[in-house]
């Protein structure tokens, strides 16, 4: 689709520990695709706290290049190659991913592999705000449309999509209790719990696998793209670093760990990461029976599937903190991540105590 020209929501400057060698990377660019002449303006998105996502601009085109962080990285995390295959794959048979352009695994470019692909025109929901006005009611109906569009996911066919290679399959909740436990381990400061309670509820209360699909594993309202003349409509999905296969309950219960809604209490309001408490959005247990309508599956265990998400989202905050804590990364914007793994311990242990 044609690139908006007008300044791109959430694109700054780039950061000096984030930069890198533009010439190289147009050089290597042209031997992909045709480009226009000149070098591209290159901005870079201050949102999200894994991959590194910049943009590059030409007169007429918009491009989007993922690159990994620096400092320490769980086993197997940052793929770049693996995320554009993904979304390589899954473009003909699910119609929200962007269109790739290319991937480089030449460390002599930029330092480190990166892939680059084209940008989705549209409205992406920031932290505080939608990004556009939406009525109690539309936002509503905007809140079942982001659950249609995770379901969609879940009924992919994998084998014919070409990623029937993509995770072990069988045995995805337990491997997902066991190693986000032992991620956790790894990256523990001195200011967070140790979630040991927690850990052992989950593997006490794991259940099996209710079936495998491809699923997303990052999936929220800030990483959706609305069409510009259409709020109500999802063009795209962005993100697709920890797609796998696995337990489609495993995925609803992690994206739902981002859910914060109106009625919350203000410390879990306080850290909300997009804009799911705007007035008419639909609520968590809203979205589970929504889910349970349409796919059939048995949500009569949610406990497990909530404390879950909100674990792994813990583990995922304490990971970046580690980073900083640790010096790897100056970015202040992770200073104060240590307080929301605190919070977000005592938000499972209430859910466990019920």
């Amino acid at each position: 689709m044609p690139a908006d020209r007008t300044a791109v929501d959430g694109a700054r400057p780039v950061r000096t520990e984030d930069a890198f060698d533009i010439t190289a990377v147009d050089t290597w660019l042209r031997e992909q695709t045709t480009l226009p002449a000149g070098l591209p303006e290159v901005r870079q998105f201050s949102g999200g706290a894994s991959n590194l996502t910049y943009l590059l601009r030409y007169p007429g085109r918009d491009l989007i290049l993922r690159r990994p962080p620096a400092g320490t990285k769980a086993k197997g995390a940052h793929d770049m190659g693996r995320e554009y295959r993904i979304q390589q794959q899954l473009e003909p048979v699910y119609p929200y991913v962007p269109r790739m352009v290319a991937y480089s695994n030449n460390p002599e470019l930029i330092g480190s592999e990166f892939y680059v692909m084209e940008r989705i025109d549209g409205i992406i929901p920031r932290r505080s705000e939608l990004g556009v006005e939406l009525t109690p009611e539309q936002a509503r109906q905007l809140g079942y449309k982001l659950i249609d569009t995770l379901v969609d996911l879940h009924q992919v066919d994998a084998e014919k999509a070409g990623l029937g290679d993509l995770g072990k399959g069988e045995g995805f909740v337990e491997r997902q209790v066991s190693g986000w436990s032992g991620r956790y381990r790894k990256v523990k400061t001195w200011n967070v719990p140790s979630f040991e309670k927690v850990m052992a509820w989950l593997e006490a209360n794991r259940p099996a696998d209710v079936r495998t699909c491809v699923i997303h594993n990052d999936f929220r309202l800030d990483n959706v793209v609305l069409a510009p003349d259409d709020p109500l409509k999802i063009v795209g999905v962005l993100d697709w670093e920890l797609a796998t296969l696995g337990d489609p309950l495993m995925d609803l219960g992690s994206a739902l760990a981002y859910w914060v809604q109106a009625d919350d209490d203000w410390a879990f309001r306080r850290f909300r990461l997009q804009p799911s408490d705007v007035p008419g959005m639909i609520g968590r247990d809203e979205i589970v029976r929504y889910y349970y309508e349409k796919t059939g599956l048995d949500v009569s265990n949610w406990a497990f599937y909530e404390v879950f998400g909100l674990f792994r989202l813990a583990v995922i905050a304490q990971q970046i903190y580690y980073r900083y804590h640790h010096k790897q990364t100056r970015n202040p914007r992770f200073k104060n991540l240590w307080l929301p793994v605190n919070l977000l311990e005592r938000r499972c242990r209430k859910i466990m105590s019920r």
